[in-house]
């Protein structure tokens, strides 16, 4: 049986590739790294595409002296992103710790971009995660063939960030196993990756640094050895501070994503989204929004991420099977997802919320409903 494939599905013509369902952050934002660089003529590090003002720019937000607008990728302290920021400019690495959603990994993507113009030297730390992943590997074939080589060897991409003086990324550290974890320590102390099988070894070249991302809220962590966390300098994501600081960020995200899935944007939808933020505060907080009435907490994060895919969930949902226009039982269905992740108690939870908190409040009968009718 033969399978007809279009090739535009898979690759456009020449050597550009097809249009990619999620763009990395140096192709998504390439104008404004363009622009940045062109107008940025303060000092920059070694290798470092722009100076850490820029960068911090880029990630911030803001307009160019040629008026260029820069969009936020983080809204948040700037003092976090500056240390971050200067953090890579120094031998030490960084490390973005912090509850499931605060966008680590979104901080990390674009401080690369930004960087190195290059997101992609990745480790995705996994419990199945192997030394290879961040050493080295091999040709098993070459291997046979010719013995140890360097032709033989596969790099990993933090032997090929060393070797270009660029930014590598590992995702999820802590989800890694302790002694793969461990196989970074020369790396980040020595700036040197031994190849015994050589009697070679692979030195860092200048600008060369490493983004970890961690979390110990979910389960399966592995916690980072004291040897391994000294080489490390921590910035902490705090979540959003505010009702609206956190409405912005779903707000802006959820229409990036509407757009790249060319979903209509939903003209009164803010009030739903505020909604959606809202609950997730208090159910994560423990407590109503007035501070009056004290509520208990699901298993689950409810982080802004989680907020995020629920909004655009529901945007979706209104695009193809209602009018366009975001309503409550719209996102009533992703609410329930993502608080009752546990069937017996987060369920108890979530009805004691509807009812003691939901069930009162003031313009939320149609949202109570919608809750209701899918709790059911």
């Amino acid at each position: 049986m033969s399978v007809s494939v279009d090739p535009t599905s898979v690759q456009s013509s020449g050597t550009e590739p097809a249009e990619a369902l999620r763009p990395h952050a140096e192709d998504a934002f390439a104008a404004e790294l363009a622009a940045l660089a062109a107008q940025d003529d303060r000092p920059r590090p070694a290798r470092w595409n722009m100076s850490p003002w820029a960068v911090t720019t880029y990630l911030l937000g803001g307009v160019l002296p040629d008026g260029t607008v820069i969009s936020p990728k983080y809204v948040g302290p700037r003092r976090i992103v500056e240390v971050a920021v200067s953090t890579l400019a120094t031998d030490r690495a960084l490390l973005l710790l912090g509850v499931p959603g605060t966008a680590k990994t979104w901080v990390s993507e674009h401080l690369a971009a930004a960087v190195s113009g290059d997101s992609t030297l990745l480790v995705q730390g996994t419990a199945g995660t192997p030394e290879e992943a961040i050493r080295y590997g091999w040709n098993y074939a070459q291997l046979l063939a010719h013995g140890p080589s360097r032709e033989a060897l596969v790099p990993s991409p933090v032997m090929r960030a060393m070797a270009q003086g660029a930014t590598v990324r590992v995702e999820e550290l802590t989800r890694i196993p302790a002694d793969v974890q461990d196989t970074l320590i020369t790396v980040l102390s020595e700036k040197t990756l031994p190849i015994p099988e050589l009697g070679q070894e692979v030195q860092a070249v200048r600008g060369f640094n490493l983004i970890a991302t961690a979390n110990d809220r979910d389960r399966g962590v592995n916690e980072l050895s004291s040897a391994l966390r000294r080489r490390f300098n921590t910035v902490v994501l705090p979540l959003p501070a505010s009702v609206e600081a956190e409405v912005d960020i779903v707000a802006r995200r959820v229409d990036q994503i509407g757009r790249s899935l060319d979903l209509p944007a939903a003209p009164d939808g803010f009030e739903e989204i505020r909604r959606v933020v809202t609950v997730f505060r208090e159910l994560r907080d423990g407590v109503t929004s007035d501070g009056r009435t004290k509520v208990k907490s699901p298993s689950g994060t409810l982080s802004t991420a989680e907020a995020i895919s629920v909004v655009t969930g529901g945007l979706a949902l209104a695009a193809h099977f209602g009018d366009g226009v975001l309503r409550p039982a719209d996102v009533a269905a992703g609410i329930l997802g993502a608080v009752v992740r546990d069937p017996a108690a987060d369920r108890v939870v979530w009805q004691e919320y509807l009812e003691a908190v939901v069930r009162e409040r003031a313009g939320w009968t149609d949202f109570y409903r919608a809750c209701r009718e899918v709790s059911a």
